[in-house]
């Protein structure tokens, strides 16, 4: 049976582990800030992995702590003689233990804590539940933002509206300004997600470049490509470049993570399949365009209401479920793959134009992000 929540924000003093990925720490930072907002003297200590930490490094209220995977045992046992040494032996008085991942679970023995909280027995994966002595109450067919949230919730606050507020440093600003040149107004492109094993996400450098085309055409729009430098990526640009005739401008791979998040700040939409962007869109206010087949949105799409979800992103998942597990989508479990490479063929290039014409409409961005801009 899952522990009863606090009754009130009583502790002072947290640590969160959650070491990954981008889109996921970008997630996360809405329950940093309602923490801070229900207890302003809160002192929080996050465990976090090297590139995530660069893109929230400066995050007001703050004390990070890197822990590089690579390092192994040694790297916990290390990080747990800084955390003893810089609090005198003290133990945090919660860890709040946001990744179930089994290495990430290992790590959280290394960390001295009075009380550990993890998810619920659904959410709980790679047996996170024998690594904690709280669990979360079930919170079925939620967002991934809203599992974090829960963790809020369970020390007793009650998050109002979700906040980031990252920030940027004025290198980051310099950087981004040098690849866009001016007041002439651009989307950014991220086409590849991570690659993992039997996870195809990515759609098809055909499909891309008539998207680029016709943003140029139809709204004047340059297209600035961003990603990481590994050979899938650099070939998937090149590809994208061959193919389409509209202005193309190559920052695959050349950008830090800050000056990726001003160049999403600035853009008119961010394009991306199922990836870390189009959290970071959401974060910066900027209306991402996401393309998913393989994975449920509504579990890790932007991070919007689910009727504005629906009109600006492209959810071939459904069809997907149908077609390659012969089932319904409320038949399979919340957080349930299509693992299938032909999958991502079922996108279509009209699908994702018309996205795109509902998104520059003007009046409806400004509408539906006025909030997020606040």
């Amino acid at each position: 049976m899952p522990s009863k929540p606090s009754s009130g924000v009583s502790v002072s003093d947290v640590c969160i582990l959650r070491l990954s990925a981008l889109g996921d720490v970008c997630n996360l930072v809405p329950s940093v800030r309602a923490l801070q907002q229900a207890r302003p003297d809160i002192k929080i200590t996050w465990v976090i992995g090297q590139a995530e930490y660069n893109l929230l490094a400066g995050l007001e209220g703050v004390t990070f702590r890197v822990y590089d995977k690579k390092t192994g045992i040694a790297g916990m046992r290390a990080l747990r003689r800084q955390l003893l040494e810089e609090r005198q032996g003290r133990p945090f008085e919660v860890l709040l233990h946001m990744q179930a991942a089994l290495r990430a679970s290992i790590l959280s023995r290394f960390i001295p804590a009075k009380r550990r909280i993890g998810f619920d027995k659904a959410r709980a994966k790679d047996w996170q539940g024998f690594f904690v002595s709280e669990h979360l109450l079930p919170h079925p067919n939620s967002h991934v933002g809203e599992g974090f949230l829960d963790f809020v919730r369970y020390l007793g606050a009650e998050p109002q509206q979700r906040q980031w507020s990252i920030p940027l440093p004025s290198e980051a600003e310099k950087e981004a300004a040098a690849w866009v040149s001016g007041k002439q107004p651009y989307l950014l492109l991220s086409p590849c997600s991570s690659n993992r094993a039997r996870n195809w996400r990515n759609w098809s450098a055909e499909g891309y470049a008539q998207m680029i085309d016709h943003a140029w055409q139809a709204y004047g729009l340059n297209t600035v490509i961003t990603g990481g430098n590994s050979p899938m990526e650099q070939q998937m640009v090149a590809d994208i470049q061959a193919l389409c005739a509209a202005p193309v401008i190559n920052a695959v791979g050349k950008t830090s993570l800050k000056a990726l998040l001003v160049l999403i700040r600035d853009a008119q939409l961010v394009v991306a399949p199922d990836s870390g962007p189009i959290h970071m869109a959401v974060a910066m206010g900027t209306p991402p365009l996401g393309l998913y087949v393989t994975s449920n949105p509504l579990r890790t799409g932007p991070w919007l209401p689910a009727e504005q979800l629906q009109s600006w992103i492209v959810n071939c998942y459904p069809a997907a479920v149908r077609q390659f597990l012969k089932r319904e989508p409320e038949q399979v479990g919340w957080g349930q793959r299509v693992r299938d490479p032909a999958a991502i063929d079922l996108i279509r290039v009209e699908e994702v134009i018309m996205r795109l014409d509902h998104i520059m409409s003007a009046a409806r961005a400004t509408t539906a992000f006025e909030e997020l801009k606040q």
